[in-house]
């Protein structure tokens, strides 16, 4: 299901903006794949499902990755 798309112009903008604060319609919020979630925590949430083997492995390829550029 798409939401629909907002006006582009700035006094038909104006009128969605009022509608909103007004209560005469309702904007319902984006929802967020379980996928997105995790992505937006960062390599936190990664580093916590890693063992300890699996992490120093990842930091050694960055490393040798980062002074390889030189």
């Amino acid at each position: 299901m798409k939401k629909p798309k907002r006006p582009r112009d700035a006094a038909s903008n104006a009128v969605h903006v009022m509608r909103i604060a007004t209560g005469e319609i309702e904007e319902k919020p984006e929802r967020r794949s379980a996928a997105a979630e995790l992505g937006s925590m960062g390599g936190k949430a990664q580093a916590a499902s890693l063992s300890k083997k699996k992490r120093g492995a990842i930091a050694k390829k960055a490393a040798a990755a980062h002074w390889s550029k030189g």
